[in-house]
């Protein structure tokens, strides 16, 4: 660790003192989470200085990703057709009540939108949540449950198989959203302060770092942890990684409930 000496010179003797034995000498900078391509050793005045690069949250790789999405979810609107009529007729069948569920969430740079998702719970959940907070069983800004009582067998099904998601490409055509993002958080659970607030430099998204991850396995810190990340260090590749993971973690069912 370059910083466990206050000597200057002592890296330097190191090294000397390696030579020829076959050791690598590999200097940790006190940098956390923060990819490779942003991260350039530059020579100045003869010293070997870490260049860190601005995330790119602008430009043209951006308006690709807007692009990119925006004919993702035209397209997949149209061939989910048939689906989410199956899906709509098993909703009403399972509940009375409204096939979408929609919520107000915190999006691009404070804005808020509402969310379109498919219903999984009783229409009386909202009503019934007072008296299941203190079976919360994740920290931080979310309510989860395994076993959460509100939600009826059809929507234990649509969640497990995260296809209570896919109205959300609704949002994406929109501009409110993007296939791969921070998750949007509900407008009344928290006020977006200190690093939290920096998720909303970029648009939410359908799948994320986070849900790649563990979705909601994970701690909120950890959570928080991986959106910042994906802040920071986002590109067209990145996403596409994310996307390919996303498929597997969704038929493995990780974390989903």
């Amino acid at each position: 660790c370059g910083s466990a000496s206050a000597e200057p010179g002592e890296l330097r003797r190191l090294a000397w003192q390696l030579e020829g034995s076959g050791v690598d000498l590999v200097v940790a900078p006190q940098l956390t989470d923060i990819a490779g391509p942003r991260v350039h050793i530059r020579p100045i005045e003869g010293l070997p200085l870490l260049h860190v690069e601005e995330p790119t949250l602008s430009g043209p790789a951006l308006l690709a990703k807007n692009l990119m999405d925006r004919v993702a979810a035209g397209l997949g609107l149209l061939l989910l057709i048939p689906a989410f009529v199956a899906i709509a007729v098993a909703i009403k069948i399972s509940d009375p009540g409204p096939v979408f569920f929609r919520q107000p969430r915190v999006g691009h740079e404070g804005r808020t939108f509402r969310v379109w998702k498919f219903r999984t719970m009783y229409v009386d959940a909202e009503e019934r949540l007072a008296s299941l907070v203190d079976q919360n069983e994740t920290d931080g800004m979310l309510f989860k449950m395994k076993e959460d009582p509100r939600v009826f067998p059809v929507g234990r099904f649509l969640r497990a198989s995260s296809l209570d998601e896919l109205p959300q490409l609704i949002n994406v055509l929109m501009g409110e959203m993007s296939l791969v993002g921070p998750r949007p958080l509900p407008a009344d659970d928290g006020d977006f302060l200190g690093d939290v607030r920096r998720r909303l430099l970029v648009r939410p998204g359908m799948t994320g770092l986070w849900q790649v991850s563990g979705r909601s396995d994970l701690s909120w810190d950890e959570a928080v942890r991986l959106d910042l990340y994906y802040v920071d260090n986002w590109s067209l590749a990145y996403d596409l990684s994310i996307l390919w993971r996303t498929v597997g973690v969704v038929l493995a069912r990780k974390g989903a409930y």
